[in-house]
C-alpha cells in the first residue's frame, strides 16, 4: 500500500501543478481567440476587409485550449459519463468496472500519443508552414522563416494526450487505493486545487 501512495503523491502534485499552470494558458489562449474572432467580425462587416490570420490564428488558440483543458476536465470528472451501470452494481463490482474503463483509457491514449506524434506533429503537414499566420515584428524561426511551423499548432493534440496519460495513471493509482479499501486516506479532488477552477 505505501508503494501506491509513494506513486501517488508525487504524480498528484506534479498533475496539480502542471494543470495549473495549464489552466492559466488556456484562460489566455480563449481570451486571444475570442479577441482575434470579434476583430475579425468588425473588419469583415464594418471595414469590408478582414485580416486573413486571424482565422489560423483564432484555431491556433482553440487548439492549445483544447489540449491543456481537457486533462482537467478529465482528472475533475467533467467529462460526459453514463454512469447508471456502475451505480447500480455492488461497491466492489463498481470499482473494478471502474479500474478496467481506466485500463481501456490509457489503451486509446497511448494509440493516440502515437497518432498525435507520427500523423500529426512529425508529418509533412505538420512540418509544413503556415498559410497566413506570421512571426510578429518580423522574426524568423526555423525552416519557414517567419511563418509559422505548422507542428506549433498540431502539437497541442500530443501535449494534451500526454497530460491525459499522466491524469489517467493518477486516477488508476487512486482506483486502486480504493479497492484495497484505503480510499479514506486520499485527498478528494477538488476545484480547490486550482485557485478558482470551477
Amino acid at each position: 500500500m505505501s508503494v501506491l501512495f509513494g506513486l501517488l503523491w508525487p504524480l498528484e502534485r506534479f498533475n496539480t501543478v502542471v494543470l495549473a499552470i495549464g489552466k492559466a494558458i488556456a484562460v489566455a489562449a480563449l481570451a486571444i481567440m475570442v479577441c482575434l474572432i470579434l476583430g475579425q467580425v468588425f473588419f469583415r462587416y464594418v471595414l469590408n476587409d478582414a485580416p486573413n490570420w486571424t482565422e489560423e490564428g483564432a484555431r491556433f488558440g482553440m487548439l492549445w485550449m483544447t489540449g491543456l483543458m481537457a486533462p482537467l476536465a478529465f482528472r475533475m470528472g467533467g467529462f460526459v459519463s453514463i454512469d447508471m451501470l456502475e451505480r447500480a452494481l455492488p461497491r466492489l463490482i463498481s470499482g473494478i468496472l471502474t479500474l478496467l474503463l481506466l485500463c481501456i483509457v490509457f489503451w486509446v491514449l497511448i494509440i493516440a500519443w502515437d497518432r498525435g506524434l507520427n500523423n500529426h506533429v512529425d508529418t509533412i503537414s505538420g512540418r509544413g508552414c503556415s498559410s497566413s499566420l506570421r512571426w510578429p515584428f518580423g522574426f524568423e524561426i526555423g525552416k519557414c522563416g517567419n511563418k509559422f511551423q505548422n507542428s506549433f499548432q498540431y502539437a497541442s493534440l500530443w501535449v494534451g494526450v500526454n497530460l491525459l496519460i499522466l491524469v489517467n495513471i493518477e486516477l488508476m493509482i487512486r482506483q486502486l487505493i480504493k479497492l484495497l479499501g484505503h480510499g479514506a486516506k486520499l485527498k478528494p479532488l477538488s476545484a480547490n486545487d486550482f485557485a478558482g477552477a470551477e
